[in-house]
């Protein structure tokens, strides 16, 4: 064997053996199989760092451990109120066990998008229209556990779910408008009449008082003529009490006239 022939060989050598190095980073795991079968001592997937593998004999598949934050398409939703919203969501899991999201499920990326999908429809469907648009928290709460029950064979971790829009429709929207017109105008009289109630007792009050002192009586009728007065253009007509007249009425002898 001549030296160029060595030198052919050694070098397909050494690409033979590269082809079968991995670099796995911090946030990956590998899960390798031998021979299609994943061995006894690689269980639980390997990395991060560097990999080595068998060429041919080994193959492996990268897991990201990150979360991954996935938008839910817009559902059509028929609430139990007989209303139809579109409602979109979106939701935040991650693997934490990379052997069962390869060999439980083909595609755990598309099988956690669509179960999050069919959940939506289904729990919002039990509900009415107002727990929807009231009770956000409640349904958020009640979506992530659900999913993350359906995907816990699957080795992924459902963090979060949050319902992002609802979509109403236009004689829905014109509906609540008037609604929340009517709330408000209820408000509104209720307030009224609370302040009428009020000053009807304060007045009820101050009549007690006048009745069981009636100087109260004069002392406010001349605060009112000092109110008026100050108004300068004002010409004032104001009743003059009887008993301010009645010596003038009588004649000299004292006794009214006949």
């Amino acid at each position: 064997m001549t030296l160029f022939n060595s030198l052919i060989v050694v070098l397909l050598a050494l690409v033979f053996l590269s082809s079968g190095v991995r670099v796995l980073r911090e946030y990956e795991r590998g899960v390798i199989f031998r021979l299609g079968r994943i061995s006894r001592a690689l269980i639980g997937g390997t990395g991060p760092g560097l990999i080595m593998l068998i060429p041919v004999v080994d193959k492996m598949v990268k897991v990201s451990l990150r979360t991954v934050t996935m938008d839910v398409p817009a559902q059509d939703v028929i609430t139990r109120d007989n209303v139809t919203v579109k409602v979109n969501a979106i939701i935040y899991f991650r693997v934490i066990d990379p052997q069962r999201a390869i060999l439980q499920v083909e595609d755990y990326l598309f099988a956690t998008s669509q179960i999050a999908q069919t959940t939506l429809r289904s729990v919002l469907g039990q509900g009415q229209l107002d727990d929807l648009l009231a009770k956000r928290d409640e349904i958020n709460a009640g979506l992530q556990r659900i999913i993350d029950q359906q995907t816990e064979p699957w080795g992924v971790k459902v963090s979060a779910v949050e319902v992002k829009n609802v979509d109403l429709p236009q004689e829905m929207i014109r509906a609540i408008a008037r609604q929340a017109e009517a709330e408000r105008e209820r408000r509104s009289k209720i307030i009224h009449a609370e302040g009428e109630f009020q000053a009807a007792q304060k007045l009820s009050d101050a009549a007690d008082i006048i009745s069981r002192n009636p100087t109260t009586l004069q002392l406010r009728f001349l605060q009112t003529l000092k109110e008026l007065s100050s108004e300068k253009t004002s010409t004032i007509i104001f009743p003059m009490p009887i008993d301010l007249l009645t010596p003038f009425l009588l004649p000299r002898g004292g006794a009214p006239r006949g």
